[in-house]
């Protein structure tokens, strides 16, 4: 589906030897200056609830997708949990976080969804992907960036993802409003929006071979505190599709948007 980028194909063999030595550095660094981490915080407060999560997907399907996921908020500077994703830190002094993580991932395809002869084609499954993430914080803003692999081989695919980001506060309300880029390796896109012969000649559906590509996207969160018990959580994403997706012949729009919004309880 890709025609291939200037960005080099991250293979998981390169992603792996990447982590280890990101995080074997960081181990050794932690016990040194420049990192110090902080202590373990042992008032962190941990916040269950349940989000509704309205999928706008940028396959060409008869309805949008609707979910509903519980999740789950906690972070005490040694490990986290934030909605779907969780992660250890190897370094944590405030300033500068490294962890590694997983999360849910992936797009999904259900051809009973589908138009026309899309209906045909294979499911395609939402996956969980494992990497490592760093951050640096900024007096102008924190500034991450990720890399992932398919842990469960769904794509076999590899992503990474830089990404800016801020926080705005007024009274009870928190907004994080954040800008970037995804790059999704041939093996990720391949399986999300490619087409096999196999498919093509079962469906009609044109084969199509998918290659690299680069994803701008922004992100706005919101938490709302009703009370010291109760939160409100909403989240809105917008990803732009770049040609190696856009000219799937599953695809029949430009951008793909995810609207959450959820309650959170506060133990």
């Amino acid at each position: 589906m890709f025609k291939q980028s200037a960005t080099s194909v991250i293979n998981r063999p390169v992603l792996a030897v990447l982590a280890t030595t990101m995080l074997l550095g960081a181990a050794s660094s932690a016990n040194a200056a420049p990192f110090k981490n902080l202590p373990a915080d042992q008032d962190a407060q941990l916040s269950v609830g349940v989000n509704a999560l309205y999928v706008n997907s940028a396959y060409d399907l008869d309805d949008n997708e609707i979910r509903v996921l519980p999740g789950v908020f906690y972070d005490n500077n040694r490990f986290y949990a934030r909605g779907a994703s969780a992660g250890v830190y190897a370094i944590n002094d405030g300033t500068n976080q490294l962890s590694a993580y997983a999360q849910l991932a992936g797009n999904s395809f259900d051809p009973d969804d589908a138009n026309g002869a899309l209906q045909g084609l294979n499911e395609r499954k939402i996956s969980a992907a494992a990497g490592i993430t760093y951050l640096r914080r900024t007096p102008v803003g924190g500034f991450r960036a990720q890399v992932a692999t398919d842990v469960l081989d769904h794509s076999g695919g590899s992503s990474a993802r830089l990404t800016y980001l801020a926080r705005i506060t007024k009274d009870k309300l928190t907004v994080y409003p954040s800008i970037g880029f995804e790059y999704y390796d041939d093996e990720y896109n391949e399986y999300y929006y490619g087409v096999t012969a196999e498919e093509s000649a079962k469906t009609g559906v044109a084969a199509y071979k998918a290659n690299s590509s680069l994803n701008p996207y922004i992100n706005v969160s919101a938490n709302y505190d009703f009370n010291e018990r109760w939160a409100g959580f909403f989240n809105q994403s917008l990803s732009y599709l770049p040609n190696e997706q856009y000219d799937s012949p599953m695809v029949d729009s430009r951008t793909e948007a995810t609207t959450t919004l959820g309650l959170l309880y506060k133990f």
